[in-house]
């Protein structure tokens, strides 16, 4: 088996401008912020980004203008508000949106986890999201029943970027028995082409022989595999740490202007070297506060 343990900054050396990237992630849940940053210092540019219902990775992603296209169910801060650095690029034709409900976004991800060219869904039908985007949601005929439906194209990504929990060094994911179960990154994880996870704690191999059927992201997906502890804040991973509630108040605040994004960016990500920086810059004692009982 191969070793598929790397740095974060290897890890993502093959990401490019101009290619389209999955994220992982629901909501305030796993967001993949470590990756995002690093790929930000890098300099990305010219992204096209699909994603199921985003919040940080994508916004922080818009603050640094790395975005041109976003497809997804949702952009947005959840019960912090709108996502700032998004909406302001949407509002500034920086950036093209073509939205899917959340269930469609689903039939693009298991369309191309299944290498099938589009999945039928029923979902949309009467809604003006397909009227807005004929390019990607096309109405066909059921050749069994001659039912009316909409065809939607795969989710197919250059590279996918999650942030899970414990892995062991050949990319073997696994969850915790306890967990919030509202999200997709084991579908997303099984559409990828390239697929790249961060996780909280690189653990022994036996640890996960031990508990096989909590593997949910096997390694024969995986690319490469990152240690990351806290590589999901300022939200939350399940079982890990709850969100950073005060970090995200401020940094929805401080990003209503460009000139805040901007100051964001260089405290916490430009400035940077790397994501142990990062979580020294937040405080260790600080981020120990949000975890969870027991870990």
């Amino acid at each position: 088996m191969k070793h598929k343990v790397k740095a974060l900054r290897e890890a993502l050396a093959p990401l490019a401008s101009g290619q389209t990237l999955a994220l992982g992630g629901a909501l305030l849940r796993r967001q993949p912020n470590a990756a995002v940053h690093e790929i930000i210092r890098r300099g990305i540019t010219d992204l096209t980004v699909l994603g199921w219902v985003a919040t940080t990775s994508l916004d922080l992603l818009c603050a640094a203008g790395a975005v041109k296209r976003y497809e997804g169910a949702y952009a947005g801060m959840f019960n912090f508000g709108l996502a700032p650095n998004f909406r302001r690029a949407v509002e500034q034709g920086a950036i093209e949106v073509k939205d899917f409900s959340e269930s469609t976004m689903v039939a693009r991800f298991r369309a191309a986890a299944s290498g099938l060219p589009f999945l039928p869904t029923q979902a949309l039908m009467g809604s003006d999201v397909a009227v807005l985007n004929p390019e990607q949601i096309r109405e066909i005929t059921c050749p069994f029943t001659g039912a009316r439906l909409h065809a939607v194209p795969p989710a197919s990504a250059d590279f996918t970027i999650i942030h899970g929990y414990v892995a062991d060094e050949f990319g073997n994911v696994q969850w915790p028995i306890v967990r919030d179960s509202d999200d997709i990154d084991q579908l997303i994880a099984s559409s990828a082409k390239r697929l790249i996870v961060t996780v909280e704690k690189i653990v022994p191999r036996e640890q996960i022989m031990d508990t096989p059927a909590l593997t949910y992201i096997p390694g024969e997906w995986v690319e490469a595999v990152v240690e990351a502890p806290y590589g999901a804040h300022p939200v939350s991973c399940d079982a890990f740490y709850n969100e950073d509630a005060e970090h995200l108040r401020n940094y929805v605040a401080g990003c209503k202007t460009a000139a805040g994004a901007q100051s964001y960016l260089e405290k916490f990500v430009y400035g940077l070297e790397s994501h142990a920086e990062y979580c020294a810059a937040i405080g260790q004692n600080y981020l120990s506060k949000l975890r969870v009982e027991g870990k």
